[in-house]
């Protein structure tokens, strides 16, 4: 990308717009709010592309970027609630000993998607972007911290809340089909003029 090997743009972004629109979608609830943050992410991206240092680092450095956009969409979306609910506001989770885990694999596969990305759209808003970034995108602790403006040790506290209460979730439904298995939303095709937009940006970065 950074050496502008051809075929690199169209590769970039389709490689990054599905995972921040379904990044974004998690956390703006609305498909309409995730492909403005798809489309917005992605032109900061490139117009700013000079400032990344470290292109190993590529990918917190993309969701750094969507998860201060998504901020921003919902501070002006008609769907915006109309007051966030604080961490202090949340009841103590039931504690287990250790640490849950991640979901199971199979829940990752495409028929129970739909189903974990419900579970995940119904945590509260403090844990989802945590179990996103390191459950779904698999990013380390340390980046997650880093995207979130929170410290490792207050990740490691979010995510294992997080995964406690996708537990019992899941196995609601897995036992009593307690959850609507709607599928999830995927991104719209980038219009000719979204794709010259980006492309541009591209262009001169």
């Amino acid at each position: 990308m950074l050496a502008g090997e051809t075929g690199a743009f169209d590769r970039f972004v389709e490689h990054f717009r599905s995972r921040i629109f379904h990044y974004s979608w998690l956390m703006c609830g609305q498909p309409e709010d995730a492909e403005e943050v798809a489309q917005e992410t992605l032109l900061k991206v490139f117009e700013n592309f000079a400032s990344l240092r470290e292109p190993e680092r590529v990918r917190p450095w993309v969701f750094r970027i969507a998860k201060n956009a998504c901020l921003m969409q919902r501070r002006r979306s008609i769907f915006a609630p109309a007051r966030e609910q604080s961490l202090d506001e949340l009841p103590p989770a039931a504690e287990a000993a250790g640490d849950p885990g991640p979901p199971d694999a199979g829940l990752l596969r495409a028929e129970l998607r739909a189903v974990l990305d419900r579970v995940i759209m119904e945590l509260p808003p403090a844990y989802r972007p945590v179990v996103v970034l390191r459950d779904i995108e698999e990013l380390s602790t340390e980046d997650t911290a880093q995207i979130l403006d929170l410290s490792p040790d207050a990740v490691k506290t979010r995510l294992h809340r997080g995964r406690l209460a996708m537990r019992q979730k899941l196995d609601c439904y897995l036992n009593n089909r307690c959850l609507e298995d709607q599928p999830s939303p995927n991104p719209a095709p980038l219009s000719a003029a979204e794709r010259e937009t980006l492309f541009q940006a591209w262009r001169k970065r």
